[in-house]
């Protein structure tokens, strides 16, 4: 049952950047339209639970929503300059190192050999698969110097988003506190964060609004990680997450119509078997 409970983040994360994308609006609007939606949602289940909030509970809330969103900002600015199905298969391959050797190492899930063993194994087809995913046609007759500066800019903005996400994650599992305690003041910290990118920079429109959707996803995604992260681990629970790069990749290419050749569709083909099977892995190890 935790495993199940753990996919549902997979769907759930996977399908945002398809609906952001499709949505529009820039990454300032997402950003702020999705912290809107999922603090809909965390008041919701916080009406529903009614968990205990003490000062410990609101620190680590504030500050993983602040954290989370430096991450979702710059992930969509990386997906504004490299695309769906280049700029999520990059940072989820980053996330999944991170978080994963975080999992492993400081918070000691894998105890035996055969857990590293099969951890790693897992690990190293996440990682090919998000890099197959990504790979180029070298025969293409696309100039290679085309789309170098936007490549540059999406790349610091992947990197800087990695940071944000896994301190989020991080940071959460390290404290050991109620799940859904944390859930309403991390929605605060997230709507002072979002609101800080979006000061005088960003109108208040019908995008904001359309891209709270993507934030009750987000959120529905962000109570079940949060709850099989106690039960299964970091390591495991955020590697399942992350394999909503397959919805988000593929839906990149035949729905947001993104330009891939006909060997790079089977590369991202490739890529998604490998991910499925490092998470199934990852499940048979819990399991």
């Amino acid at each position: 049952m935790d495993i199940l409970l753990a996919l549902v983040p997979m769907f759930a994360w996977g399908s945002i950047g398809l609906i952001s994308g499709r949505i529009g609006g820039d990454a300032n609007q997402q950003t702020l339209g999705m912290t809107i939606g999922a603090g809909v949602l965390s008041v919701i289940i916080f009406i529903l639970m009614r968990p205990v909030i003490m000062l410990p509970v609101i620190v680590v809330g504030l500050l993983s929503g602040l954290l989370w969103s430096v991450g979702q900002n710059q992930q969509f600015h990386a997906m504004k300059f490299l695309g769906v199905s280049v700029g999520l298969p990059i940072s989820t391959g980053l996330q999944l190192i991170v978080n994963t050797i975080a999992g492993a190492v400081f918070f000691r899930e894998w105890k035996t050999n055969k857990d590293f063993v099969l951890g790693l194994t897992a690990l190293g087809m996440l990682i090919s698969g998000a890099y197959l995913t990504v790979r180029r046609d070298q025969s293409d007759d696309r100039p290679v110097t085309d789309g170098l500066p936007a490549f540059g800019k999406g790349l610091r903005a992947v990197v800087i988003s990695t940071a944000g996400y896994c301190a989020y994650t991080i940071m959460i599992n390290a404290a050991g506190l109620d799940p859904l305690a944390i859930i309403f003041p991390q929605s605060i910290g997230m709507l002072a964060g979002a609101g800080f990118f979006a000061f005088k920079k960003t109108k208040v429109d019908s995008f904001v609004w359309k891209n709270t959707v993507s934030g009750l996803l987000w959120g529905l995604g962000n109570i079940c990680m949060l709850l099989t992260m106690q039960q299964i681990g970091l390591a495991v629970s955020f590697s399942l997450s992350q394999m909503g790069i397959i919805i988000s990749t593929i839906g990149g290419i035949f729905i947001l119509k993104e330009a891939k050749t006909k060997k790079e569709i089977r590369f991202v083909i490739f890529g998604c078997l490998l991910i499925i099977a490092g998470g199934v892995l990852l499940g048979y190890m819990k399991a």
